[in-house]
């Protein structure tokens, strides 16, 4: 029972740092109280286990992707669909388009869910469980510009070329002012796509919400009733997933 307590103590920790880069042993050590020692091996057997995971180069922990595992094997409860499915359902009734949920893994996405508008006779289509490298498309960048410095710094350096990562912050820049991305036949010719992060009750990216349409009879005024929506959805779902700061 004590091991699964400093083990539950070290989770707790590393998700009230999250917005962090990672924490190394001795501050883990001095913020539970244990001896460096007693910390390297409860340390060693959670990353068994996947529940935390070290960077290579800093040698700081961070929560393991199990946990984002778990979460996913509890996509159809409650808390999803008395959450985030009603809402994503009446933003496709509203905009009449398909809509994506989103979730950041590492330095891809993976679409877990998409609502589909069935009257209508042209739509864009992303199969669930895609992956995407997360330097494209509208739901992946709105993402990284709400990340951690550091974090979206290593994922943008292992995606981006080195003479384009200076535009593509600046773009995260923008993106992150304004509350949402666009893209424009980034991934698919002929289509495109308006999203806006997902954020929890610890501020972190929990994911995104995103609208993919036609581009040929995309309008301006038709772009913005887009953005609002979307921009609204995500804003909404935060809220009932605890996340209280506006975006």
């Amino acid at each position: 029972m004590q091991s699964i307590d400093r083990a539950m103590g070290v989770v707790k920790l590393l998700v009230s740092r999250s917005l962090e880069d990672g924490l190394s042993i001795t501050e883990l050590s001095n913020e539970c109280g244990l001896p460096v020692s007693s910390m390297h091996r409860l340390l060693k057997s959670m990353s068994t286990h996947g529940m935390i995971q070290q960077d290579e180069k800093t040698k700081r922990y961070n929560l393991g992707n199990v946990w984002l595992e778990y979460g996913l094997k509890m996509y159809d409860t409650m808390d999803y669909i008395s959450k985030i499915r009603p809402e994503i359902v009446r933003l496709m009734e509203e905009t009449e388009e398909s809509v994506y949920l989103s979730q950041p893994m590492g330095t891809e996405s993976l679409i877990t869910e998409r609502i589909d508008n069935e009257k209508h006779a042209i739509r864009v289509f992303d199969q669930l469980g895609s992956r995407i490298p997360m330097n494209i498309g509208a739901a992946n960048k709105s993402m990284l510009a709400f990340m951690p410095t550091g974090k979206a710094k290593k994922i943008i350096t292992s995606l981006v070329p080195q003479q384009e990562q200076q535009a593509f912050w600046e773009l995260l820049e923008d993106i992150k002012k304004q509350g949402y991305a666009i893209s424009h036949s980034e991934r698919t010719e002929g289509t495109s796509s308006v999203a806006a992060p997902i954020l929890n009750l610890f501020g972190e990216v929990q994911g995104a919400v995103s609208v993919g349409v036609v581009s040929y009879n995309l309008t301006d005024e038709r772009l913005k009733t887009l953005i609002d929506c979307v921009k609204e959805t995500s804003q909404r779902i935060s809220l009932k997933l605890g996340y209280r700061d506006s975006m």
